[in-house]
């Protein structure tokens, strides 16, 4: 297959909806216009900020057909495809690839909490079944219950679809493993924005960002600093986002997300139950925050 770059800065988009909590594909397109311009290079749709688990597979592919004329030759589009249904997983990423699109996202199984061996089986299945769409493995055992371990990413490695793991583990020395044991192709990228810059450090290439639907200038420049060098520079930008980095996990991703947003002009809605919209003391907390950082007055 061909190799496609995803880029440095892939962005986790969030998914709007109206007043009737509907999905708002015309804000969607609005959104992935302010990401393109920000700097985003990669978008990836429906994944866990993108609040997957509350969407129907018809309105995925809605946004997935309403995304993809938006971000055709601006930026890349990876869709999240994953399930803990192997089957469920390979309809959808048949799906995205008979469309065109130019990744998938796929999460570790949820719920069933299966062995090693298994999710060796389950994500080759889905890269035997669409051998001609990158595939990014997506390791989030807080959310999932379950751990891709290094070793099994490396064996996955080996698939030519998988072409990277966005590594959601916290875990310094699983990153660290994986960049052992999988060639310097394999893309490692980070799942939290706080862990961008010390994950580069031990090989990552970029992130599976959040924050960049607020700074994604700033965190190109920090990454492109640290990729040339000037570490210092990176580390400067580091810790002056570091307290936006944090406040937008004080709660449950996206709530606090889509209520920043809100508050510098961009209103997506609300999030879809069972989340809930952020309190009086999570906005108050977030604007000093969003002072503090200079992304409003």
């Amino acid at each position: 297959m061909s190799e496609i770059d995803f880029g440095r800065l892939l962005t986790a988009m969030i998914t709007p909806f109206d007043i009737e909590g509907k999905v708002d594909y015309a804000k969607a397109e609005q959104v992935a216009n302010h990401l393109i311009e920000t700097g985003t290079n990669t978008i990836v749709v429906c994944g866990t900020t993108g609040e997957s688990p509350t969407l129907s597979w018809d309105e995925e592919y809605q946004l997935f057909i309403a995304l993809k004329s938006v971000v055709a030759g601006k930026a890349k589009i990876m869709a999240g495809t994953g399930s803990n249904s192997t089957s469920e997983a390979i309809a959808a990423t048949q799906k995205a690839e008979h469309l065109g699109l130019d990744g998938t996202l796929q999460v570790v199984p949820y719920y069933n909490k299966p062995p090693q061996d298994g999710l060796y089986a389950h994500f080759r299945a889905i890269a035997e079944a669409s051998p001609d769409i990158p595939m990014l493995l997506y390791n989030v055992p807080s959310r999932t219950g379950c751990k891709l371990e290094p070793t099994t990413i490396a064996k996955l490695a080996e698939i030519p679809s998988i072409i990277g793991v966005k590594e959601a583990t916290g875990d310094l020395d699983q990153a660290s493993q994986i960049r052992a044991l999988t060639p310097a192709e394999f893309a490692i990228y980070s799942g939290d924005d706080s862990l961008t810059l010390p994950l580069m450090a031990v090989g990552a290439k970029g992130v599976v960002s959040v924050a960049s639907h607020l700074v994604g200038k700033q965190l190109q420049a920090m990454m492109e600093a640290f990729a040339t060098g000037k570490v210092q520079e990176a580390i400067a930008i580091h810790l002056k986002l570091f307290p936006l980095f944090k406040a937008l996990f004080l709660t449950t991703n996206p709530i606090p997300l889509k209520l920043a947003l809100k508050l510098m002009g961009l209103d997506t809605g609300l999030v879809r139950l069972p989340l809930v919209a952020g309190d009086a003391e999570l906005e108050a907390k977030l604007i000093s925050v969003l002072k503090e950082v200079g992304i409003i007055e």
